[in-house]
Formats: C-alpha cells, structure tokens, sequence
C-alpha cells in the first residue's frame, strides 16, 4: 500500500509539463563571447498584481563584471534568475551574443550561463559527483582548480575526500562549506557568463576575503553579474547598477554611484539581503 502511493506521486512528477521549455527551432550555442543583453525586460509572478520588474535594460561586456545593487525586495534576486531561464520574462527579451536566450536550447544555454545562489542546491551524491555536475568531463586537475578558487580544500578533510558523499542538500556540510562547494562547481563549468547572487553570505569574513581574491582571477576573462548584499564584493565589479523597487534607476562605477544618497545609504547600513 505504501508503494502504490508512492507510485502515484511519482507518476504525477514524471507526467507534469515544465514551464520552461524549449521553442521547436531551438538552437545550440557552441561557443560563446559572454555578451549579455537585458532589453526593457520586465517579469511578474504568475497572477501577481503588477510586475516585480519594470523595463530593465542593462548590457554587459564580454569579461565586464556589473554588481546589482538595491535593497530588500528590490527584484536582485529575480533578476539574477532570468538569464539562465530558471524563469521567462514577462516582456521584452534577454540576449547572449545577439540570441534571445528562449532560442536557445536549455542544455546549451545552461552550460554558457552558471548561476549560484545564497542558498545552494546539492544533491545526495559524493563532493566530486556534486562539482561533476558543473562539467562531467573534467579532469582532477580542474576540479582542484575550482576548490582552489571557492577555497573549498576542506573536501580533503572530509572522512573519505571528494568520494565523501554530502547527504540530501549537503546536510553534513555547513552553510559556508554548501555556498564553496556550489561555486566550485559553477566555476569549474568554465561559462561564459557567471551569476552570482551572494554565494558568500555564509562565510566569515577572512574567507570571503580569500574567495573574493580568488575569484577576481576568474573574473577577469568571465562576463559575471554580481547581485551584491555586502559592500565588501562591490569592488570586483567595473560598474554598479542601483534598483529600486524592480527599476534600474543608475548605472555607473562605485565612486560614481556614491553621489547618490540611495546608494550611499544601502552601503553605509548594509541593507543590500
């Protein structure tokens, strides 16, 4: 009997439809440059009243690094989510090289766009196979490398290594080591355009430090957006966007955008979760 209800709730997910899915003329995207298009994007949620984001448009550069900066509510987080369509906007489009990113097939745009998130998905599979899942292919090599990066060495500690398994969403692990185990596999992927939405709230501030320091390296070649709750990760970005309230309101450097008293206070209070 409880296999037969089992068997029914498994039934029901295998058979439901994905909201996201892939246009019949999809197409692959091989090898990309990293320019990143927003074109007076906005989104809403389903039946929700208004929308959370209001006419974004925001391009960067192949190897730019632009932070997000607003405060609670502002729509970072959702923003963060559309480029690698863990949700479709609602109007306008979102580009990669010139492509609207619902043209493109999803296992393909997915592996040209890595996001990590504040809180990190992990699977019940050993540290490797959790890193693997950035880049099947890589070599022992490249995995150390993006350890290396994510200052995630405290994998080799673990009671059997990176053969340790981590148990259902990391379980075993604390939240900082779950936030550098998920930004080692992001890195190891190697995209073309990284999103990281505050991947390193759940570090002290030495790590954060060394990561930040790290990650400047892989930066440098990496189209990334930054959505920034701590002022400290401000500096690795060549230009700052404000949001407020789902809009864009100002696009500059950080010495720039410190003429504004918005801006000045959401760094000065810290208020940017």
């Amino acid at each position: 009997e409880e296999a037969a209800t089992a068997a029914v709730r498994v039934t029901e997910v295998l058979d439901s439809v994905p909201e996201i899915a892939e246009r019949p003329h999809a197409v692959e995207l091989v090898e990309s440059h990293g320019r990143l298009c927003f074109e007076s994007v906005s989104f809403q949620f389903g039946d929700a009243d208004g929308h959370l984001l209001h006419d974004i448009s925001l391009e960067l550069e192949p190897g730019e690094t632009v932070a997000i900066v607003g405060a609670t509510g502002s729509g970072k987080t959702t923003m963060s989510a559309l480029p690698s369509r863990l949700f479709d906007v609602t109007a306008g489009r979102i580009t990669l090289d010139g492509i609207d990113v619902r043209d493109l097939r999803l296992a393909s745009l997915r592996s040209q766009v890595a996001t990590v998130f504040e809180d990190p998905v992990l699977f019940s599979m050993s540290v490797r196979e959790n890193v693997l899942l950035g880049r099947p292919d890589a070599t022992d090599e490249e995995i150390e490398a993006a350890l290396a990066i994510a200052q995630a060495a405290f994998v080799h500690d673990l009671p059997w290594g990176l053969d340790t398994r981590v148990g259902e969403e990391g379980m075993s692990l604390s939240g900082g080591q779950r936030q550098r185990l998920a930004l080692a596999r992001a890195v190891v992927a190697r995209p073309s355009v990284l999103v990281l939405d505050d991947p390193l709230s759940a570090l002290d501030v030495h790590t954060e430090a060394l990561v930040e320091e790290a990650l400047a390296s892989v930066l440098a070649d990496t189209t990334a957006l930054l959505v920034v709750h701590r002022p400290s990760t401000v500096a690795l970005a060549d230009r700052v966007a404000l949001l407020e309230q789902g809009t864009l309101i100002a696009i500059g450097t950080h010495s720039e955008l410190m003429a504004l008293p918005s801006y000045a206070r959401i760094l000065s209070v810290e208020d940017v979760a």
